[in-house]
This record gives structure tokens, C-alpha cells and sequence, in this order.
């Protein structure tokens, strides 16, 4: 914790092993050395390990050493305060964007690290009827499978069912599929017979043998 280290003259041991400001092991040397050799750089000789034999000094700027640790148990603190318990109330009879609304807000407390307690509101006779809030905690179940972890199993408390679910840090979202590519058929372009037969006889027609016509000079 901050201000708990010796610092400067209040280290009264006779050596220490030191531990410079750039983090380099120094040795072990007397103590009044390495408090010259903190105050030449402007800084603070500060026992990290009182137990040590001998005992373990760091040369540091120990006001802005306190000031980081401080805010670093600041911060613990705030995590910790606010990891809690959160609560989700529905009615057996809820519909269908309701559910999806308060699901999601359930969805968002799991993964900000909370565990959420469900309360299924049971009013006049819809008490008779467990079952339809059983029923919605098995929808809240199944659609939060994969973030989620059953910590307290559904239960009557009162007029209320009651479960509490938590963070599954273990389960893995699933990956949404995407459509599988169907393979293109080949398209074999249809050809008519009659333009079949109609090119080969446009093509009989261009083709004619030469006939080469030799005349005789001498019989003429």
C-alpha cells in the first residue's frame, strides 16, 4: 500500500542492495551511497523489501510511485463495486418484443461480468400455474446458452420464480453460418435442328468445285 516503504533517511539499515532508477541491479552497497546516488538524480531511495538480507532498495520518483499506486487501487475498488447483482423481472403472459427487449438487456449485464437474477411476476391465479414460468426461464436459458451459466436453478420464492444466471466465461459464441454457395449449374445453350440443318446446307451451297476448261489451240 502507498506510504507504507521507508524512504530516504528513514532507511536506517547499513547496506542494501540496490536497484537503480533504470531497473539495473546496482549490488549491494551502503545505504548512505545509495541515498547520494538517488539525491544526484533528483530522486528517492525506497526499501521495496524490508525482509531481504540485505534489504532490497529501488531508486524512484516515489511521489508519482504513490500517486500510481493509488490510482491502481482506485481502480480495483471501482471494478469491485460494481460487479454485482443485477435483476430482470417478466410476466408469465409477456410478449414476444418484451422478452427480446429484456433478454437483451440480460445479454448486456452477463457480459459487463454481472450475474442477473430472473423474476417471473406471478399475479392472481397465474400462480396456479408455475409451469408458464418455468416455461420462460427456459426460453431465457436457451437463448443465452452461450454467455450464460445456470448459478441458481428455478425456484418458487413466494408469488415469484426466481433463477440467477452468470457469466460462462468458458462457453464460446457460436459462429453464424452463412448460406452455403450452391454450385452454378452448367448452361448448355439449346440449338435448334433446323438452324443445325439449315447452316450445314447454306454451307453446301458456298462450297462449289472449280472446274478448270482446258481448250486446244491446235483443234480449233
Amino acid at each position: 500500500m502507498p506510504g507504507d516503504h521507508r524512504v530516504n533517511e528513514r532507511i536506517r539499515v547499513d547496506t542494501v542492495r540496490l536497484i537503480d532508477h533504470e531497473g539495473n541491479q546496482r549490488g549491494v552497497m551502503a545505504s548512505r551511497e545509495a541515498l547520494a546516488l538517488a539525491r544526484s538524480l533528483d530522486l528517492d531511495l525506497v526499501e521495496i523489501a524490508p525482509t531481504a538480507q540485505p534489504p532490497v532498495c529501488r531508486i524512484m520518483d516515489y511521489g508519482k510511485f504513490k500517486f500510481d499506486e493509488a490510482q491502481k487501487a482506485k481502480e480495483s475498488r471501482r471494478k469491485t463495486q460494481n460487479v454485482g447483482v443485477k435483476e430482470m423481472k417478466y410476466r408469465p403472459k409477456i410478449g414476444p418484443g418484451d422478452f427480446d427487449t429484456k433478454t437483451r438487456l440480460v445479454e448486456k449485464f452477463l457480459n459487463e461480468g454481472h450475474k442477473v437474477k430472473i423474476t417471473i411476476m406471478f399475479r392472481g391465479r397465474e400462480s396456479a400455474h408455475p409451469e408458464l414460468g418455468k416455461k420462460i426461464l427456459d426460453r431465457i436459458v436457451e437463448k443465452l446458452t452461450d454467455i450464460a451459466k445456470v448459478e441458481s436453478a428455478a425456484k418458487l420464492d413466494g408469488r415469484n420464480m426466481i433463477m440467477v444466471l452468470g457469466p460462462d466465461k468458458k462457453a464460446k459464441p457460436k459462429v453464424a453460418e452463412g448460406p452455403k454457395e450452391v454450385p452454378a449449374e452448367e448452361v448448355v445453350p439449346s440449338v435448334s435442328v433446323d438452324a443445325v440443318e439449315g447452316s450445314q446446307e447454306v454451307r453446301k451451297e458456298e462450297v462449289v468445285p472449280s472446274v478448270s476448261v482446258e481448250v486446244s489451240l491446235e483443234e480449233s
